[in-house]
Order: C-alpha cells, then structure tokens, then sequence
C-alpha cells in the first residue's frame, strides 16, 4: 500500500534526448515539487508523434537515480515511465519538454513531446507539454518558471485522470498567459530532391516558410503575435459528431444503417 504522505511522484520526458537542455530545466522546476523520475530517449525523436516500439525490444539505462535513458520513441518511455518503473506507485504527474522550439497549431499532430505527454494521459495520468517558441538562442528560465507554477496547480486543483494540456512559452518573458485553442499554420510544402554519391536520388520534405493564420483566441496569436504564453487543453476523442449527423444522411446502398447509442439516433437537424 503506498504511503498517503509521500511527496507525489512526477514522471518527466521529451523528444530532445535525456541530454537536452530543456529536459534539464524541467527537472529542475518540478523537484521541489514531489519525486522526480526521468524516462527520456536516449537519442533526439523530434517529430516522431505517437509512434511505438511494438517490434523490437527497448534497453533501459539508468544515467543516475531515477533518470533513464530508452533507447525508443517519447511515447515508449511514458509507456515505460508509467508502466514499469513506477508500477509500484504511479506519478501523481506527468510533465514533457521543455522542447527546444514551438508545438504550436497542427504540430501536436507531429510532435514527440506532446506524444510523451498524450500517451500518460491515455495511461491514466494527468499530462502537460511544454514547449518554447524559439528557434534559439534557447532561455529556458521564463518556460521553467511558468511549467513549475502550472504543474504546482495541477497537482494542487480537482482534474480528470485524462488530463492532457499543451503549453507554448514564448522566448524572452510572457506578458501573461492565455487559455487558448489550436491554431492553424504550415512550414509550406516543398519537397527538395538530390542526387547522393552513387547517383540515387534522394528527398527533403517540409519547408522552413512559416505562416499562420489570424485567428482569435488561438495558441498561434497568443505566443506569435501576443507576447503570451498559451495553454491549451487537448482531448484524444476525435470523433467528428456534427459529421456523424451528416453521414447519416447518406445512404449506402446495400447496406442498412444501424443507429449508434447516442451519436447519430436524434434526428437530423
């Protein structure tokens, strides 16, 4: 049985590697906090999204009390974290980051720090992703500060187990912070092709023109345009309702369609 007065456990990942700058300053503003674990990847996994190792093994190594090194993607080291080196007692939290750039918009789409934190949350564990927008130099002291202030309210407030919030500091210090939505923005399309030394063709995907669009109330203009820090809360539920009321309108032919508890048995508007 664990001990109601033990300090809270914190699990702490990134995509930046166990080495990372950002992951360090994280560590640092959760430790007077409650029990620090790090279960980092030994090698960067930037943009790795939720990818997980179902088809090799993973090696754990242990860099120094409770801080290891994975040799997987972000998401296997939460799978780990939780899982296995804290399976006596499951973090109270669990915080990614601090990752060396923006998650803005679309990126948490992509990214393997909002993996780590997305998969602790499947998990059962409330999850924060931090990131700072800045292509460097990188000061983490202004994110360090704001992750710590955050996490102290996680763990002091009422929250679901499936706690999952997405945070973009901007570089230098905020002004504030915002609760914010998903923005929308693309580093445009190119695809660059090249020859390698034996003549085979290789490619580069993703450009570096970066835009977004003006939209009110979203992560893009608060940490962009605002000089703010943005908060925003994120649901793994991606079912389109107001589309499943339009699809069953369709008709299928052959087929007969059978009413979903709840979804799409009210009639259409």
């Amino acid at each position: 049985m664990s001990d109601p007065q033990a300090p809270p456990r914190i699990l702490v990942s990134n995509d930046d590697g166990f080495m990372a700058d950002g992951l360090r300053a994280l560590v640092e503003a959760m430790e007077s906090l409650g029990e620090v674990w790090v279960a980092a990847p030994e090698a960067e996994q930037s943009a790795s999204s939720h990818a997980i190792s179902i088809h090799r093994p993973l090696r754990i190594r242990e860099v120094r009390p409770r801080w290891f090194a994975v040799d997987g993607t972000p998401t296997d080291c939460s799978y780990i974290g939780v899982n296995h080196l804290l399976k006596d007692r499951r973090p109270a939290l669990m915080v990614s980051g601090i990752n060396h750039g923006p998650n803005l918009a679309d990126d948490v789409t992509y990214s393997g720090t909002v993996a780590a934190a997305m998969e602790a949350s499947l998990l059962g564990v409330p999850a924060i992703a931090f990131s700072l927008v800045s292509r460097g130099p990188f000061d983490f002291g202004p994110a360090a500060r704001f992750a710590r202030q955050l996490a102290a309210a996680a763990l002091r407030e009422p929250r679901p187990p499936n706690l999952l919030i997405n945070v973009n500091v901007p570089g230098g210090e905020p002004k504030g912070y915002a609760v914010t939505r998903l923005g929308k923005h693309s580093y445009g399309y190119d695809v660059i092709e090249k020859e390698d030394p034996r003549g085979r063709k290789y490619y580069w995907i993703g450009g570096n023109e970066y835009q977004h669009e003006d939209i009110p109330g979203s992560d893009c203009n608060a940490a962009l345009r605002e000089g703010l820090v943005s908060v925003t809360p994120l649901h793994l539920d991606l079912t389109a309702t107001e589309l499943a009321m339009e699809l069953a309108r369709w008709t299928i032919e052959g087929f007969a369609r059978v009413d979903a508890e709840g979804l799409t048995s009210r009639t259409p508007s």
